[in-house]
């Protein structure tokens, strides 16, 4: 049988083909977080990369290929964050529809290194086609002859906007009410509900970052654009410009000297990652080393709207301790 999950509890029963549900994939946590929101108790997403793994390299295992195979739908980021899941995609024949949701309709969108201002004026995907396709070029020429020093082109860690959030609820469920129509309401319902809990999130967020929400912070590599653009903080640098980049003496100095200038309070390593480069710029500038943030929620899952309050309730803690 099917329910519609709404907020306090309450419980609408839709039809009862549970065999119609599609199978469905997923990339990374945050995203599959998303989909079990929609899919309520209509099923069960299969998740690729579990939290804490490294989105950039990843290798499929057989059975996790036969679910690709199989799957009547595979939401994902898209290639940017995980190119080894389209090179995947393309190995095992996949037939079923594809949501990516970095290329989706009404998702905001930014480039490495925008400023908040820069980003507002970017705002959403859907840009005009040529220069799309310029900015494509530039960056692949960029990447070749850059080849894994840094960041560049468009920002794949689009989830931590809770916007994109709320759209890409959205968005699964029309996906999902394609594929199964007689659960279309149940799929929307459950995906309306969602957004409730993301708008409620948010508000919690807000509440925690506004005492130092003006307070400058550094972290490990450049995951945060989103959440910082969508909430106003100030990240002042990263130590590493790329996943797999490790900084320099040059990179490390001219950051060290910006969280000086800056009166930055704290640097973030991150969780999965080694923290001696943040340990000793943290001790080097005289600034707190924070706990590790987890841009893809904790190891073990977790729901998307915790993610959120999460991530603020960490930079806040280490930025109130003055």
């Amino acid at each position: 049988m099917r329910h519609i999950l709404l907020p306090f509890g309450l419980m609408v029963c839709g039809h009862a083909a549970l065999a119609d549900t599609p199978l469905v994939v997923t990339d990374i946590s945050p995203v599959h977080a998303l989909v079990t929101t929609v899919m309520g108790d209509q099923g069960v997403p299969e998740l690729l990369l579990p939290a804490g793994g490294d989105p950039h390299d990843f290798q499929l295992r057989p059975s996790q290929a036969r679910a690709l195979a199989d799957a009547g739908l595979v939401v994902w980021v898209g290639a940017e964050l995980t190119p080894w899941l389209a090179r995947g995609l393309d190995g095992v024949g996949a037939k079923g529809a594809r949501l990516a949701l970095l290329e989706a309709d009404g998702t905001v969108t930014r480039a490495f290194g925008d400023t908040a201002e820069e980003h507002a004026e970017e705002g959403h995907s859907g840009h005009d086609p040529a220069k799309k396709e310029e900015h494509a070029d530039h960056d692949h020429a960029k990447k070749e002859e850059h080849a894994d020093h840094d960041h560049s082109g468009v920002d794949p860690h689009a989830w931590l906007d809770p916007e994109n959030g709320r759209v890409w609820l959205g968005l699964i469920a029309d996906a999902l009410a394609d594929l199964d129509p007689e659960g279309a309401a149940v799929y929307r319902a459950n995906a309306v509900a969602g957004q409730m809990q993301i708008d409620v999130a948010e508000v919690q967020v807000r509440a925690i970052l506004a005492p130092v929400k003006d307070r400058p912070f550094a972290v490990l590599h450049d995951a945060y654009g989103y959440f910082s653009d969508h909430f106003g903080l100030t990240v002042v640098g990263a130590v590493r410009m790329g996943d797999a980049a490790q900084p320099g003496a040059a990179h490390l100095r001219d950051l060290q000297a910006q969280l000086q200038a800056t009166g930055a309070v704290c640097i973030f390593p991150e969780a999965g990652h080694d923290k001696a480069a943040v340990a000793q710029l943290a001790e080097a500038a005289g600034v707190r080393m924070g706990p590790a943030l987890a841009p893809e929620g904790a190891a073990g899952g977790g729901d998307y709207a915790a993610l959120l309050v999460s991530m603020a309730t960490d930079i806040a803690g280490c930025l109130a301790d003055r």
